[in-house]
C-alpha cells in the first residue's frame, strides 16, 4: 500500500500549538511590527517546531509583488555576461530581491520572446536583459503585463532604461595612450561582428585615430576567446610595421601576446598591447597587460537600481546610463623601439 504523502503544517496548526489566532501566526510571518516581542517569540517557536513555511507565493499575491527579478541573457562564456550577472545578484542580494536566470539557447526573436512569457510565468517584478538590441524589437516583443525592463551593454535607449560601460570613451583611452607613446598607428583586434559592443569599441578606434589625422588600417577579427586571438595575433606577428595593439578583450590580448611571444615579437619592446575589461588576471598575464577597467559592480547595482526605481514608479525610463571606464597602466604598453 502506498505510503500517504505527510501533509505539512498549517497555519492553523501554528496558532493552536502557539495559543494565538492565524491572524496573529499571519502578522508574525509577514514581518509586521505591531506584534508583542513574548507573542512573537511564541510564533516564531511554534513555527520552528512543526517545521511551517509560509506561503510566499501567496503572500506574494496579496502583496502585489514577488522580490524577484529575471535576468535573461545568451551566453555565460564571456567574462562580461559572467561579472555583470555576479554583480546584478549581489546587488538584488542587498535590496531583498531573488533573481531567477532565463537563458536564451538559440539568439532568435523566438526565443527571446519565449524567455519573457517564461518569466511573466514564474513571476518576476521586473527583468534584466543582457543580449543584443535587434532582438528586442518593441513591434514584436510582447513584454509580460507591469513588467519593467532594463536592458544591459545595447543601443535600446529609445525604448528601453539602458545601463553600459562608457565602450567609446574607453576605446578612445586605449587608442590615445599608444599613440602618445609616439606609435604611428594603432592596429585594432575586432570583437565579433554581431556584437554591439565590439562594433562601439572598433568605431571608437577607428575615430580616435582620424581625430589623430591617422589612417584606421583593417582590423583583424575575433570572437571574444583566447584562441581566435592567438589565431589573429600570428598574422599581425608577421606584419613588421605593427607596433601597437588594441584588443577589444582580454581574452583576445591574451591569445594575441602568445602569438607575437611563439614569433619572437617582443612586449612591448616590439609590439606594444591593450586590452579591454581588466579582468582579475589581466594583472597575471606576461607582461602585465594594460587594459581598460570596466566597472561590473557598478555596471549590476545601477542595473537592480534602475529596474526597482521602474517597479516603484510603474514607469518606463528610456534613456542610457553611462558607467565610466578607466585606463589601467602596467607593462605591456611602451614608445616604440627607436621612438
Amino acid at each position: 500500500m502506498a505510503r500517504r504523502r505527510r501533509r505539512g503544517a498549517s497555519m492553523a496548526d501554528v496558532a493552536q500549538l502557539a495559543g494565538v489566532s492565524s491572524q496573529t501566526v499571519s502578522r508574525v510571518s509577514n514581518g509586521h511590527p505591531g506584534v508583542v516581542a513574548g507573542t512573537r517569540e511564541r510564533v516564531l517557536a511554534a513555527m520552528k517546531q512543526l517545521g511551517y513555511r509560509p506561503n510566499s507565493a501567496a503572500r506574494a499575491l496579496k502583496r502585489g509583488e514577488f522580490r524577484t527579478l529575471g535576468v535573461i541573457l545568451f551566453t555565460l562564456s564571456t567574462t562580461g555576461n559572467v561579472r555583470t550577472l555576479e554583480a546584478i545578484a549581489a546587488s538584488a542580494a542587498q535590496q531583498g530581491y531573488a533573481i531567477t536566470l532565463q537563458p536564451v539557447a538559440v539568439p532568435t526573436q523566438t526565443g527571446v520572446r519565449g524567455a519573457f512569457t517564461r518569466l511573466g510565468e514564474l513571476a518576476v517584478d521586473g527583468i534584466i536583459v543582457i543580449m543584443e538590441v535587434h532582438l528586442l524589437d518593441a513591434a514584436t516583443i510582447s513584454l509580460p503585463p507591469h513588467v519593467q525592463v532594463v536592458v544591459v551593454d545595447s543601443d535600446a535607449g529609445d525604448h528601453y532604461s539602458v545601463v553600459d560601460t562608457d565602450q567609446v570613451g574607453g576605446a578612445h583611452l586605449a587608442v590615445r595612450h599608444l599613440l602618445d607613446l609616439g606609435h604611428a598607428t594603432v592596429r585594432h583586434l575586432a570583437g565579433p561582428e554581431d556584437s554591439f559592443a565590439a562594433q562601439r569599441r572598433e568605431r571608437a578606434w577607428r575615430d580616435a585615430l582620424e581625430a589623430a589625422g591617422r589612417t584606421a588600417p583593417p582590423p583583424v577579427r575575433g570572437d571574444w576567446t583566447a584562441e581566435s586571438g592567438y589565431r589573429a595575433g600570428l598574422g599581425l606577428a608577421e606584419d613588421p610595421a605593427c607596433t601597437a595593439v588594441f584588443a577589444a578583450n582580454d581574452q583576445m590580448a591574451l591569445g594575441l601576446l602568445r602569438a607575437l611571444h611563439e614569433r619572437g615579437r617582443r612586449v612591448p619592446h616590439d609590439v606594444s598591447v591593450v586590452g579591454f575589461d581588466d579582468i582579475p588576471e589581466a594583472a597575471s598575464f606576461v607582461p602585465p597587460l594594460t587594459t581598460v577597467h570596466q566597472d561590473f559592480a557598478e555596471v549590476g547595482r545601477r542595473c537592480v537600481e534602475g529596474v526597482l526605481r521602474q517597479i516603484a514608479e510603474q514607469a518606463p525610463e528610456p534613456g542610457t546610463v553611462l558607467v565610466p571606464t578607466r585606463l589601467t597602466l602596467r607593462a605591456s604598453t611602451a614608445p616604440p623601439a627607436g621612438g
